[in-house]
């Protein structure tokens, strides 16, 4: 499974998707609201605005965290708990797009199983 793509059983291509204003629920509850997501083959993820749950910030997630869209509920399920998505290298609006982030952030990603 490649990191920065949807699971094949959660989102077909062939269809549009806006995920933008998703509720995003983590493992063990909701961590906020998507702020922003890609759907580029190969580059995909999601940029999710935490709210108060972790002061404002926002943090990145590989598309391939995303267990279940649920269009009707507008929310996201991710694999990952609310310490595994708080532990993950701080999110930066300069650089979230370059090439060593990415690195990073598939480095940690990475380590979980799906």
């Amino acid at each position: 499974m490649e990191l920065w793509n949807y699971r094949p059983d959660v989102y077909d291509r062939s269809q549009p998707l806006d995920l933008a204003g998703y509720h995003v629920r983590a493992a063990d509850g909701r961590i906020g609201t998507v702020d922003e997501a890609t759907y580029e083959t190969g580059e995909s993820y999601l940029v999710v605005d935490t709210g108060p749950w972790i002061f404002g910030k926002k943090v990145m997630l590989p598309a391939s965290a995303i267990t279940q869209i649920d269009p009707g509920e507008r929310e996201v399920h991710v694999s990952r708990t609310k310490q595994e998505i708080k532990d993950a290298p701080e999110f930066d609006e300069g650089t979230f797009k370059e090439p060593e982030y990415r690195t990073r952030l598939a480095d940690y990603y990475g380590r979980f199983t799906v």
